[in-house]
C-alpha cells in the first residue's frame, strides 16, 4: 500500500513537472505570435503580450508585399528535401564503409575526414573552388553539393552502426547479398532512430541557410527564406533609422517589432509540423541506447 502511494506520489508529481515545462516552452512561441498579430504602436506603449493588442497583419502584409517570399518558399523546400536525400544517402553510404572492420582504408579515410573537422581551407579558398572552378554561382545546387557530408554527422552515424552486430551482415553475405543490398535492406532499416535524427540535423541545416545565398546567389528567384527574411528586416531597420535620423514624424509606424516576430513565425512555422512525425524514433533512439547501455 505504501508502496503503492509513493508511485501515485511521484507519478503526479511527474505529470506537473512535464506540464508546467511544457507551458514554458509553449508560451514564448504564444508570445511571439501574439506580437506579430499586434500593432507596432501598442507594441512600443505596452510591450509584449499573450494576447494581441489591437490585432493588425500590418507586419505579415510587409512580408508577403509580392511574390518573392512564395518563390524563397519553394526554392527552400526544394533545396532542403533534395539536400537532406542527398546527404542522407551519401553520409550514410560512407559512415556503413567505415564501419565495416573488413575494410582494409577505413582508419585512414576516416583521419582525413575528421581532419577537415579541425582544419578548413578558408573563406577565400572555399568562394573562388565554388564560384570559379565548380561554376556553381546562381545554381541551387550551391546550397547541396559543397555541404554533402557532414562530418559529425558521419561519425554519429557510424558509431551506430558498429552497434549492430556483424553476424547480420556476415549471414547476409553468405547468402550472396553485396553491401549495397546490406546497407539499404539491412542496416538501415535497424537504424531508423539515428536516421531521423540525422536527417533532422541536416534538414534544419538547409532550412537555415542564409550564408550561401549571401556569397553566390544574386538571381533572386534562388533566394532563400532565411536570406530573404533577413534582408527584409534590415531594409525595415534601415528605413526605420532613416525615419528617426530626419526626424519624421508620421502617423504610420514602421512595424519593426513586430515583423521580427512574424518572420520568426513564418520561419519556424513548416519545423515545428515536421517534428511530430519525426518524435518516435527519437523516443526509440533513446530505449536502444539505454538498453544497450
Amino acid at each position: 500500500m505504501k508502496n503503492s502511494l509513493e508511485n501515485k506520489a511521484i507519478d503526479t508529481f511527474s505529470y506537473l513537472f512535464m506540464a508546467l515545462f511544457s507551458i514554458f516552452c509553449i508560451v514564448p512561441f504564444i508570445l511571439i505570435l501574439s506580437s506579430s498579430l499586434s500593432d507596432e504602436k501598442a507594441v512600443q506603449l505596452t510591450g509584449f503580450a499573450l494576447i494581441p493588442k489591437h490585432f493588425s497583419l500590418t507586419a505579415y502584409e510587409v512580408i508577403f508585399q509580392d511574390n518573392t517570399i512564395f518563390t524563397a518558399y519553394k526554392t527552400t523546400i526544394i533545396f532542403t528535401v533534395v539536400g537532406t536525400i542527398l546527404c542522407m544517402i551519401v553520409t550514410s553510404a560512407m559512415a556503413y564503409a567505415l564501419s565495416v572492420k573488413t575494410f582494409t582504408h577505413r582508419n585512414k579515410i576516416a583521419f582525413f575526414v575528421y581532419f577537415t573537422m579541425l582544419f578548413s581551407g578558408g573563406l577565400i579558398p572555399s568562394y573562388l573552388l565554388i564560384s570559379k572552378y565548380l561554376g556553381l554561382s546562381d545554381n541551387i545546387l550551391v546550397y547541396i553539393l559543397p555541404g554533402l557530408v557532414n562530418p559529425f554527422n558521419m561519425f554519429l552515424l557510424r558509431n551506430f552502426f558498429k552497434q549492430i552486430p556483424d553476424s547480420l551482415a556476415e549471414s547476409a553475405k553468405i547468402d550472396g547479398a553485396n553491401d549495397i543490398y546490406i546497407l539499404f535492406k539491412i542496416i538501415l532499416p535497424l537504424a531508423k532512430p539515428a536516421m531521423a535524427t540525422i536527417g533532422l540535423f541536416y534538414g534544419l541545416g538547409f532550412w537555415n541557410e542564409w550564408f550561401t545565398a549571401t556569397l553566390f546567389i544574386d538571381n533572386k528567384d534562388l533566394y532563400s527564406l532565411q536570406y530573404l527574411i533577413m534582408k527584409v528586416m534590415r531594409e525595415v531597420d534601415f528605413m526605420y533609422q532613416l525615419d528617426y535620423m530626419q526626424g519624421a514624424t508620421v502617423s504610420y509606424v514602421l512595424p519593426r517589432n513586430t515583423v521580427r516576430m512574424s518572420t520568426a513565425v513564418v520561419t519556424v512555422g513548416p519545423i515545428i509540423f515536421v517534428y511530430p512525425f519525426l518524435q518516435k524514433y527519437f523516443v526509440k533512439g533513446l530505449v536502444v541506447g539505454a538498453v544497450k547501455g
